[in-house]
């Protein structure tokens, strides 16, 4: 655990923040890594990076519990504690790459796709959420992508297309062979995109998010089938998703070690 200061707080959305923490160990966090971040007499959480380098690191965090409302409440110049980078990263792919990205899993992959904007054939990217407010980062992927490989999603029709993140994929995918497909996001979301890559034999990478408790592999609190999220992902590919399919979107483990549906 090393202690850090908040350097700058951004308001995303009504429900999400971001914030940039010193740190010169997870500055060096590449794509798809996550951190531990320790907020003093609440919890410690795990969160994806957004961005890094420069003795910098910066999350992007919802508030939807306990720990993150007492971090929402938090000024530029607070504490808290910091460990990590853990996990592993995305692998680089180049020629025709397509990003879907759903809620704060789109921060992740908004790192990726910085890196391979200039590596790629072509980048494109969808994006979904339930509202336009809800919509993360659309400047800054317009800025990545053209505008016709850029797709936005709302449920309720506020902004973009009027429909699940998913619903789109299914022509996308039909009409153009993508070299890899890279995603984040609710876990529900991901297994019904990689069923339809395993339909088309397409490659995917996806970071998954589970209940993780101690970063390291130790507490086994992030386990689906034989992998501890923490420590053998968060990303795993299309022969790793195959291999825990049967509770991938279905189940996890409680904080009781009870098995929930998803």
């Amino acid at each position: 655990m090393r202690i850090s200061q908040i350097v700058r707080i951004r308001t995303e959305s009504p429900t999400v923040k971001t914030f940039m923490l010193t740190d010169r160990l997870c500055a060096k966090a590449k794509p798809g890594q996550f951190l531990m971040l320790w907020i003093p007499g609440v919890d410690e959480i795990p969160l994806s990076v957004l961005d890094a380098g420069d003795n910098l690191v910066s999350v992007s965090v919802k508030a939807v519990g306990d720990a993150t409302r007492h971090l929402h409440a938090l000024e530029a110049g607070a504490t808290v504690g910091v460990r990590g980078p853990f996990g592993n990263c995305f692998t680089e792919s180049r020629g025709r790459v397509l990003l879907v990205g759903g809620g704060t899993g789109t921060a992740p992959l908004l790192f990726l796709a910085k890196q391979l904007a200039a590596k790629t054939e072509r980048l494109s990217f969808v994006e979904g959420a339930k509202t336009k407010d809800e919509l993360l980062f659309v400047h800054e992927l317009g800025g990545i992508c053209n505008e016709k490989s850029l797709i936005t999603t709302t449920e309720d029709g506020t902004a973009g297309l009027q429909c699940l993140v998913t619903q789109p994929l299914a022509s996308l995918l039909d009409k153009e062979k993508f070299d890899m497909i890279y995603t984040c996001g609710p876990e529900i979301m991901v297994k019904k995109i990689f069923e339809m890559t395993e339909k088309r034999k397409l490659p995917i990478e996806a970071s998954l998010e589970r209940l993780m408790r101690c970063g390291i592999g130790l507490c086994g609190s992030c386990m689906i089938g034989k992998y501890r999220v923490c420590r053998d992902g968060p990303v795993f590919n299309a022969a790793q998703l195959r291999e825990v399919q049967e509770e991938l979107g279905i189940s996890k483990l409680g904080f009781d070690g009870s098995r929930i549906p998803l």
